[in-house]
């Protein structure tokens, strides 16, 4: 695409118009909260090329990439690669290496997988935004096997070598990049741990403005999330199952549907997978939004106190930075400190007793903190400087 008019751009990347931008994400199958990055990043750079292993978007989502199509890989060509291009996971390493970005000043990856492994050389700025370094691959690589049976045996020896192998590759394209940002100082601990660099730490851009505030709550609580083992519906099911006098409704589908339901008691309710407009109205009108998962980031609590919601949530992870517990001035949710129906259940009990120190309009406005204004002003501010000082380290050494 021809550089952009520089008057049309936000400050600060309007000065940044003149350079050679390439945006490189990982696969682009839905609108997630990565591709919320990714949306903004497109936004701030209206004349970037757009690159990723796979491009199979519906029509219906195009908008949010501006209506380009991906520059891909081999991958997209590759059997079965649009029903599971997960599959083809051993060959993303020698995928993304082979995306050709010489033509380019600067290189935006938006990677929890593969992106930031694109080649580039001493002249080009890489600044990656990092999800998370892949998880399947550090830390959680045990949990990960368990859940997918492959702990033991030939098909369990191969998981665990190729995820020997993919550690490997993670950190040694890690010294690709010239600066990392984190999408949470969870998050930039894990990229610290990993790859031994620092990162800052940018929070993701989350629709604030889409999820429309009320003050006045009905006498249920909610939940909405995947139907996966990490994400622990299971567990709030069964704590609220023990609480019969509070009413909860669970937002959600997927593959642990029958264990998740097994555990409800006639007081939850289940809606099964929803729109977002479904999903909006019951954020706005429960009494508090309740959260189990030990998350990199979490997007659905933030939306919940952009509502007015309060959340109840695991304290680990992203949540410890996106929702205030009661030990604050102006708190916004309670936290549990183990994922127990112990420990969820008296964090339900706090909240109930606290009464009005938590109020929808301090929810509010710290879920205004975290809007996609505020992440293209703080990405712009830092991508501009990290572009001053490298090209003025460049032409001091020519």
């Amino acid at each position: 695409m021809p550089p952009a008019d520089s008057s049309a751009l936000p400050v600060p990347v309007a000065d940044l118009a003149h350079l050679r931008v390439a945006v490189v994400h990982e696969w682009l199958v839905d609108y997630s909260g990565s591709e919320r990055v990714v949306e903004q990043l497109l936004l701030m750079f209206p004349h970037a090329d757009l690159f990723s292993v796979v491009d199979f978007l519906p029509d219906a989502l195009r908008g949010f990439v501006g209506g380009r199509r991906a520059k891909t890989t081999f991958i997209q060509n590759l059997p079965r690669a649009q029903r599971s291009y997960r599959s083809w996971l051993p060959l993303m390493p020698l995928a993304i290496e082979q995306i050709d970005l010489s033509g380019y000043d600067l290189v935006l990856s938006s990677a929890h997988a593969v992106a930031k492994g694109v080649l580039t050389g001493p002249d080009q700025l890489h600044v990656s935004y990092v999800h998370s370094p892949m998880r399947y691959a550090w830390d959680l690589q045990h949990q990960y096997l368990r859940e997918a049976g492959l702990t033991g045996g030939p098909k369990g020896w191969l998981a665990k070598w190729l995820l020997h192998k993919l550690r490997l590759w993670d950190t040694r394209t890690a010294h690709g990049v010239d600066r990392f940002l984190a999408n949470s100082r969870f998050i930039g601990r894990r990229v610290k741990k990993c790859y031994g660099r620092d990162a800052d730490v940018i929070y993701p851009p989350v629709d604030v403005s889409g999820f429309g505030f009320r003050a006045d709550k009905d006498d249920f609580y909610v939940t909405a999330s995947r139907f996966v083992p990490y994400k622990r519906v299971d567990l709030i099911v069964e704590a609220f199952a023990a609480m019969p006098q509070r009413r909860l409704i669970v937002i959600g589908d997927g593959p642990d549907n029958a264990k998740v339901r097994a555990k409800a008691g006639p007081n939850v309710t289940f809606l099964g997978y929803a729109p977002k407009d479904v999903l909006r109205d019951h954020l706005q009108r429960a009494r508090a939004f309740v959260f189990a998962a030990e998350e990199d980031f979490g997007i659905v609590p933030v939306e919940a106190q952009a509502c007015g919601t309060p959340v109840i949530a695991f304290g680990r992870g992203g949540a410890l930075e996106t929702v205030r517990g009661l030990d604050h001035a102006q708190p916004t949710g309670v936290f549990f400190p183990e994922q127990s129906v112990a420990a969820l259940r008296a964090a339900v009990d706090a909240f109930e007793a606290a009464g009005d120190r938590v109020t929808a309009a301090a929810c509010r406005a710290n879920a205004e903190s975290f809007s996609a204004e505020r992440f293209r002003a703080e990405y712009g501010a830092f991508v501009a400087q990290a572009w001053r000082a490298f090209d003025a380290a460049r032409r001091g050494a020519a």
